[in-house]
């Protein structure tokens, strides 16, 4: 039985035909050479259906037929000469995308024949492609891909070649004979457009024998037999002398000293050891001569100093005015001969002529401003001050004097609108302090 035939692939491209040449007188038929073995066939598959039909390209026109010559003695078929060189192309057809095909390998035994399958219905036929004007026949181009080959049923056995009959002197070509019966035709597929078909050109003459074709695929390697088993291993042999120790080489010379490396880290310092036991106490040695006086050390540091203060409550119980001055009350400590003094509780005297470091802090309740003065007068460049919260005002200036029994006090500016309260009791239960604190310095 023959199996089914596969489904046809895309008709490849159609080349365009070149003119036909005019044709050459025929050589003379060499011997036939023999003729392979052919292979039993293989079941035929269905007919698949066939796919559309490419557009059928113009055919040329034929040139002239030139006179036959005398047939020769039959000798192996030669190869296809040359042929002349191709015309013009013409455009090529519409065909359907081949799929990649392969170089065509050597042909391979044919198998006997089996029984025929039921023909499939035919496919559709595809647009005829265009074929080019036929030019004066050159040489046969290189073989084009294969197209895909359809599924192969399964070759059958081998059947005995036959024997080569010797070859006859050629006959005279008979009539010829009655076509055979048509198979069933599947449907016609649309018609493509007709391409136009060149002028055939003068043949040329055949070319001699080409060279052998490729030789076949080599069949695939049979399955590698199975590894034998390890021989039994060999003796060992006997163990050689040992050879005499050979002489002691000489020693190289000595390599250049390398760099220092860094300096490590300093260890730790241990810990103190206990202390040793005191000693006695010599006798009391005699007592050296008095050494000469020193030089007198240079006038300055400090030279007279006290502090004045106020307790609130019950210290500066009324607001302090723009133009009035702070109260400090209370003396605290002072050199034994100050001459630095209180006139009453918000004046003070600078006895002497010179400078003077003086430091306040008083404690408010408002936002406001303090200032020295000197002998009634404001001293602008002691303004301390403070736009809001609750710290305190802090003063530390140096004021000259230029008369003996100069006056001092802390003022409230008079340019001020506020009356400052001078702050009881500020963040807590006791009375807090208000200072200043007057130092001559030189």
């Amino acid at each position: 039985m023959t199996g089914a035939n596969g489904s046809a692939g895309p008709i490849g491209l159609t080349g365009l035909t070149g003119a036909n040449g005019a044709v050459g007188a025929t050589g003379s038929v060499g011997p036939a050479g023999p003729i392979g073995m052919t292979g039993a066939n293989g079941s035929v598959g269905a007919t698949g259906s066939a796919g559309p039909a490419g557009p059928i390209g113009l055919t040329g026109a034929n040139g002239a037929v030139g006179a036959t010559g005398s047939a020769g003695p039959a000798g192996p078929i030669g190869m296809t000469g040359a042929n002349g060189s191709a015309g013009p192309a013409g455009p090529i057809g519409m065909t359907g995308a081949n799929g990649t095909a392969g170089p065509a390998g050597p042909i391979g035994m044919t198998g006997a024949n089996g029984a025929v399958g039921a023909t499939g219905s035919a496919g559709p036929a595809g647009p005829i492609g265009l074929t080019g004007a036929n030019g004066v026949a050159g040489a046969t181009g290189s073989a084009g891909p294969a197209g895909p080959i359809g599924p192969t049923g399964s070759t059958g056995s081998a059947g005995p070649i036959g024997l080569t009959g010797a070859n006859g002197a050629a006959g005279a070509t008979g009539s010829a004979g009655p076509a055979g019966p048509i198979g069933p035709t599947g449907a016609t597929g649309s018609a493509g457009p007709i391409g136009l078909t060149g002028a055939n050109g003068a043949a040329g003459a055949t070319g001699s024998a080409g060279p052998a074709g490729p030789i076949g695929l080599t069949g695939a390697n049979g399955v590698a037999g199975a590894t034998g088993s390890a021989g039994p291993a060999g003796p060992i042999g006997p163990t050689g002398s040992t050879g005499s120790a050979g002489p002691i080489g000489l020693t190289g010379a000595n390599g250049a000293a390398g760099a220092t490396g860094s300096a490590g880290p300093i260890g730790l310092t241990g810990s103190a050891g206990p202390t040793g036991l005191t000693g006695a106490t010599g006798t009391s040695g005699p007592s050296g001569p008095a050494g000469p006086a020193g030089p007198s050390g240079s006038a300055g540091g400090l030279i007279d100093f006290a502090d004045f203060y106020a307790l609130m409550p019950s210290d500066n119980a009324a607001t302090v005015a723009p133009a009035t001055d702070v109260s400090f009350p209370q003396n605290g400590p002072a050199s034994a001969t100050t001459k630095i003094t209180r006139v009453d509780n918000t004046m003070f005297t600078l006895g002497n002529i010179g400078t003077y470091q003086v430091m306040f802090q008083v404690s408010v309740s408002e936002a406001g401003q303090l200032e020295l003065t000197l002998n009634g007068s404001e001293l602008a460049y002691t303004v301390v001050g403070r736009a809001t919260g609750t710290s305190q005002l802090v003063e530390m200036a140096l004021v000259q004097t230029t008369a003996v029994d100069s006056t001092l006090t802390v003022r409230n500016p008079a340019g001020n609108s506020t009356a400052l309260t001078i702050t009881p009791v500020a963040g807590g239960t006791s009375p807090v302090s208000a200072h200043l604190v007057i130092t001559e310095i030189q």
